[in-house]
């Protein structure tokens, strides 16, 4: 008998924030087997106590040591076999940004991406985090491990991924050393999910709030969900949810299917 297992991806850009949403109304429709959110810029300890316990879904949380900041939610119906929070250096585990789960058919990733837009020391530690987990995803690779990683990249990879590539050239987000460290994730054997399904323009995830950008769909695909070629044959869907409102980007997903 097959398996099929529903994940999705979405910076919430806040739980506390989207909870008064309707999140956990969402999360009873769209029902997926594992969610990662990312951007929580909470602790397990200023969420509802029905959030962590009442959802029917097992919760992780990893929370940056600064309060209101970053940190990620990974919520799971399928029990994993571990979870790691970070990756044991201090200089990135402190922002709280990771959760590996390791489950039997592959090892799920969590990742907040760190954004480079704030100063040129952003953009190092952000090209620094890059350059660690691509060595940490290659070892994992060696030693046999298929992989699922997603999360909010906060580079958008080709031009066809925003919507004024020319006029956000020398933007972090989309400046050539962030796109080339892509370029060496997609060489190194990892699939662009979305892109196996589909390759049309006007695919974003996150539309600028202030500008109105979303009505206008002027947006960024900087969300996503990459896995590795031996995860190929059981992919059998991935897909952007675009309508799905609470936050400045809307939820990814992808579809897995296991004998």
């Amino acid at each position: 008998m097959s398996k099929k297992v529903r994940i999705l991806s979405w910076n919430v850009n806040g739980l506390r924030a989207v909870l008064k949403k309707d999140f956990l109304g969402w999360l009873k429709k769209a029902s997926p087997d594992i969610l990662c959110l990312q951007e929580t810029k909470a602790l397990p300890s200023q969420l509802p106590p029905d959030v962590l316990h009442g959802t029917g879904y097992e919760v992780h949380m990893n929370s940056a040591e600064r309060l209101g900041y970053s940190g990620v939610a990974t919520f799971t119906k399928i029990k994993p076999v571990s979870v790691t929070k970070g990756c044991g250096v201090k200089h990135f585990d402190c922002e709280g940004r990771v959760l590996e789960m390791e489950f039997p058919e592959f090892t799920l990733f969590n990742i907040y991406f760190p954004n480079g837009k704030m100063n040129p020391e952003r953009l190092k530690y952000k090209m620094d985090f890059y350059e660690h987990y691509l060595q940490y995803f290659m070892k994992l690779r060696k030693k046999g491990k298929k992989l699922v990683i997603c999360g909010d990249v906060n580079t958008a990879h080709r031009e066809i991924d925003l919507a004024r590539p020319k006029e956000n050239s020398k933007i972090s987000g989309f400046l050539p050393i962030e796109r080339e460290w892509m370029d060496r994730w997609v060489k190194r054997g990892f699939l662009d999910t979305f892109r196996v399904f589909n390759q049309e323009p006007g695919q974003y995830t996150w539309w600028d709030v202030i500008s109105g950008a979303r009505a206008r769909n002027v947006g960024w695909r900087i969300d996503y969900f990459f896995i590795s070629e031996d995860l190929k044959p059981n992919l059998e869907e991935a897909f952007i949810l675009p309508e799905v409102m609470g936050s400045d980007h809307c939820p990814v997903g992808i579809e897995l299917k296991f004998k």
